[in-house]
């Protein structure tokens, strides 16, 4: 008899296409454009979407100097790259064209009393602002990342690289979901996904497309995808393909985007707790930013070493200090040789954890086409994607060996 025990667990993403993520993408573009013409720029430039119109606002404190018309151009060259492009075969009227697009720059010079306090004269940097940042990691996948979200993701990409390459289908605006069965909550706990349980799909499909050969193609798709053949089983996976039925205009134009909405995307698909500001638009001293990384860093390394199945790092700031004013290790009771105490101890004796010292670990003030964009960052997640700094296994015989 088969057993009908479930316990449910769901995770979405979103394309570059939508516009939250059209906020976050051109906000840092923004950051890299300024922080790779001067590394000690200062930057918080907050982004809305709506319609046609594209607002930047914020502070910015450095020696690149950009005109209204630079950062026009920052956000047309953007926004063509995520694929507004005005190539589709969208009408002006379904989705976002470039020749529409109204920029207004509404940016102010950092505050001094802010500035005192990060940039201090003993050449540390204290943190851009107070705030709690969680780094999160499991033995769920190989990049040591919850499945819902990593299923989630490969499902969004597959239907984007596709939708960039055949415009003439479909658009960019996309959506996916996937909600994974553990069987019991014990799985749940330990790590052990059973299967995929449902996935939903929305993607924009052009006007004269029928619904019918929209499903038959992101249906190929998703077979296409790669999923593990041990969780995906097209006969008993519940499958959503635009639900609606009709799913043409998009972009912007019908929804209206904004820089840090999309926190949990971004993060851990819900899995674990998140910090409470966003990564995007904000250089590398907004310790929102990189004590994320830091945090997801200490968390992949802990769990790699085989010391937890999976673990939580909670590592909090005050504005203007440079050493965190705390730092702590959850391993929700899957440990192995030493408990949380332990571990959090060894986390707080071994690394400072100070902005410079994150930013001098992974480069964070030295984006590069080479090494990383904060934009791609901003399009494909902050973390789990195995070419970032911070997801390198650089330092793991230090936690093997502790």
């Amino acid at each position: 008899m088969e057993n009908k025990t479930q316990y449910l667990f769901t995770s979405e993403v979103v394309s570059p296409g939508h516009p939250d993520k059209c906020a976050d993408i051109i906000a840092d573009s923004i950051v890299d454009k300024l922080i790779i013409e001067d590394s000690n720029s200062r930057v918080a430039s907050e982004v809305f979407v709506a319609g046609k119109d594209i607002v930047i606002g914020g502070e910015v404190k450095s020696n690149c100097q950009l005109t209204n018309e630079d950062y026009e151009k920052i956000v047309l060259e953007a926004l063509a790259k995520i694929g507004y492009d005005g190539k589709s075969s969208f009408t002006n009227e379904q989705c976002l064209h470039p020749d529409d697009v109204r920029v207004q720059v509404l940016l102010n010079q950092q505050s001094p009393d802010i500035g005192q306090g990060v940039d201090q004269e003993t050449g540390e940097i204290g943190a851009g602002d107070q705030g709690i940042m969680f780094g999160f990691a499991s033995t769920e996948t190989a990049d040591y990342m919850p499945a819902a979200i990593t299923y989630a993701r490969m499902l969004c990409d597959k239907v984007y690289n596709y939708a960039l390459k055949h415009n003439h289908k479909l658009g960019v605006d996309i959506k996916t979901q996937v909600t994974v069965d553990y069987g019991t909550k014990e799985n749940f706990e330990n790590c052990k996904p059973q299967k995929i349980h449902t996935i939903v799909v929305s993607a924009p499909s052009v006007e004269d497309m029928p619904i019918e050969e929209v499903r038959e193609l992101i249906q190929g798709l998703i077979d296409d995808t790669g999923l593990p053949t041990s969780m995906y089983d097209k006969e008993k996976t519940i499958i959503h393909i635009n639900p609606t039925g009709r799913y043409v205009s998009h972009s912007s134009l019908h929804d209206s985007g904004l820089t840090g909405r999309k926190l949990i995307v971004d993060s851990f698909g819900g899995y674990a707790p998140i910090g409470g500001g966003a990564q995007s638009s904000k250089d590398y001293t907004k310790v929102d930013r990189s004590g994320l990384y830091a945090a997801r860093w200490l968390s992949k390394h802990i769990v790699a070493a085989g010391l937890a199945t999976k673990a939580l790092v909670q590592i909090s700031y005050a504005i203007g200090v440079a050493k965190p004013t705390s730092v702590s290790v959850d391993t929700y009771g899957t440990y192995t040789k030493y408990d949380d105490d332990k571990l959090s101890s060894f986390v707080m004796e071994n690394f400072s954890l100070t902005p410079r010292w994150i930013t001098e670990k992974f480069d964070l003030d030295k984006p590069s086409a080479q090494t990383f964009l904060y934009a791609d960052v901003a399009s494909r997640g902050q973390v789990g994607q195995s070419d970032y700094p911070w997801e390198k296994l650089d330092e793991l015989d230090k936690f093997k060996n502790l």
